[in-house]
């Protein structure tokens, strides 16, 4: 069985398979691909069993993150919280993942790394060659139910009572892509990712995620006389809408802008008939993250990474720098860590 290389950004069998297959998502389709490729230069492949010129039954697609600083490596996606590969036959899976295993050197990939949501890979052996590498924690609100079902599964105190308090405070709730709108958030996002000591994502990759995206990636913002206080960015797709990102400005937390967004978003995502709210990753040692997703009850399991070759590597060397970094972080002004984000975030995907 011969492996094939496809382009999804011209090839239309790519939308065809995303149509018809239950387990693609926001992440597999066109516009996330050509943010990627138009803001960080990645180039998407999907790979496949299926003959050139018949449809498409079977994928996954890959850029290469071709780096000086973190090394060149093939990754299944870049920025993707998950992306499960598309199959229904098994040998066609692992036709393609032999193949990957055989490409790595003479391609000269550092590590081949999928991102299933659901899909579970054998451990590393003779046929397969993969390993788990790192695991996440992975929240999702089931949306089958009614509102009144949903809003009763919210945490009393840390939810229900602040989406009351952004209704007494008459929060105005704005979406959109314009300009303004981006730039309302880029502004809030600046604040959260200062806070969190980390660099921000560059503003040109938001732009091209709500341009490439043609509607289905927009960003709310709450706002109170005039000045805004709370943002996220959610992209939809078929019956699923998924929370991406989100910022506030920690004055105005008491407000309950960020519960009046979500609740907003959720409800909206109802009347479109989506069945899933996808809350996307949060890492293990991150508590504070887990618990805010906890509280929208939503169910939450565990996925797992997992790498050609998964070779052990000490956390110790990367503490250390998270630290320097949020300490540079949070004391440089704004445009060193605009500049920052713009300079480290290619190499990072």
């Amino acid at each position: 069985m011969a492996v094939h290389i496809v382009d999804p950004l011209t090839d239309d069998r790519w939308l065809g398979l995303l149509d018809r297959h239950p387990d693609a998502s926001v992440f597999h389709t066109r516009g996330w691909l050509a943010a990627l490729k138009r803001t960080y230069g990645y180039h998407p492949a999907v790979y496949t069993t299926d003959q050139p010129g018949e449809a498409l039954t079977n994928g996954v697609p890959f850029c290469t993150v071709d780096s000086w600083l973190t090394g060149r490596r093939l990754v299944s996606l870049p920025f993707a919280d998950h992306c499960e590969p598309l199959f229904d036959d098994e040998t066609a899976f692992t036709e393609i993942v032999e193949f990957l295993v055989h490409m790595r050197s003479t391609e000269h990939w550092k590590y081949v790394e999928l991102r299933p949501l659901a899909r579970s890979l054998p451990q590393s052996n003779d046929t397969c060659g993969f390993s788990p590498h790192t695991s996440f924690y992975f929240n999702a609100i089931d949306l089958t139910r009614s509102l009144d079902e949903l809003l009763s599964s919210f945490h009393t105190a840390s939810v229900v009572r602040k989406i009351r308090r952004a209704e007494r405070e008459r929060l105005v709730h704005e979406q959109g892509t314009s300009d303004r709108m981006l730039s309302y958030f880029y502004q809030l996002f600046l604040v959260t990712r200062r806070k969190h000591g980390a660099p921000p994502q560059p503003l040109i990759w938001f732009r091209n995620l709500l341009d490439c995206m043609n509607g289905a990636a927009t960003v709310h913002v709450a706002s109170r006389d005039g000045v805004p206080v709370a943002s996220i960015l959610v992209i939809s797709f078929r019956d699923k809408v998924c929370y991406k990102y989100g910022c506030s400005d920690p004055q105005f937390a008491n407000l309950g802008g960020t519960a009046m967004l979500f609740w907003n978003a959720i409800r909206q995502a109802k009347e479109m008939n989506a069945t899933v709210f996808d809350l996307g990753r949060s890492d293990i040692d991150n508590p504070g993250l887990i618990a805010f997703k906890d509280k929208w009850g939503s169910m939450r399991n565990i996925i797992q990474y997992y790498r050609y070759p998964a070779k052990l590597t000490s956390k110790r060397g990367s503490r250390v720098l998270g630290r320097v970094a949020d300490s540079a972080v949070k004391h440089v002004p704004d445009g060193l860590m605009i500049l920052a984000g713009k300079l480290l975030y290619k190499h990072m995907g």
